[in-house]
């Protein structure tokens, strides 16, 4: 139990609703998407008073190449802009960059900024980690893989090849924008993880909220199959 009153160590969010919340003020979709990345730093910032080791966030799908061209394009630079401008900050605040899905395949540019980012804030004491790139369905297919070339194919040796085999159990899924589905997120992992779907679009998201998600997490009792 933390200072804060929940067990929680890692939490994962859904980030949703970019496009709703720009849609509903008669604006670009790529103005929610700027958006939703100052939701991203405000969250980082109160990373420190939450209490958790991990947060994990869904930046970049596997799918989400299938949205125009020109969507892809302003979600790319909008993360360049990102690690460029806020890595200083990590860095000062102790926050450990971690990146989970197939980012090695995103653009040369990209990639190299994210293996420097990666380097500077090894030492950091709290994890932020951002999916990529990633789909939960590849991810399992990948570690079955792995561990099939290793040796024996068990539930071990398959969560010791998954991309977040280095961090803490999952305690807590949060999803915004009122939609109740995974999207082909931490599948594994959510196994005997809590959920908490939020109605609030993920621009307007804020370190208050997920106290809230926080407070409810510490309320419910974890059982795990047993009675």
């Amino acid at each position: 139990m933390t200072q804060d009153g929940h067990s929680a160590r890692h939490v994962a969010i859904i980030m949703d609703g970019n496009g709703r919340w720009a849609k509903r003020r008669h604006l670009p979709r790529a103005m929610g998407h700027q958006r939703g990345v100052e939701a991203v730093r405000e969250l980082v910032r109160g990373l420190g008073g939450m209490g958790i080791e991990c947060l994990t966030l869904y930046a970049f799908s596997s799918e989400n190449w299938k949205r125009p061209g020109d969507e892809v394009d302003d979600l790319m630079n909008l993360m360049r802009k990102f690690v460029k401008s806020d890595l200083p900050e990590f860095v000062a605040n102790d926050v450990k960059l971690k990146i989970i899905g197939d980012w090695q395949g995103l653009a040369p540019d990209i990639v190299e900024m994210l293996e420097d980012a990666l380097a500077q804030t090894a030492g950091g004491s709290r994890t932020l980690a951002v999916a990529l790139n990633y789909g939960s369905q590849q991810e399992i297919a990948r570690a079955a893989a792995n561990a099939a070339a290793d040796g024996e194919i068990t539930v071990e040796s398959i969560a010791a090849h998954l991309d977040t085999a280095d961090l803490p159990p999952l305690d807590l899924l949060i999803r915004t924008s009122g939609e109740v589905r995974l999207s082909n997120f931490l599948l594994w992992q959510c196994a005997y993880a809590e959920m908490v779907f939020v109605d609030t679009l993920w621009p307007d998201f804020t370190p208050a909220h997920l106290a809230d998600a926080l407070t409810d997490f510490a309320r419910r009792e974890r059982r795990y199959g047993g009675r």
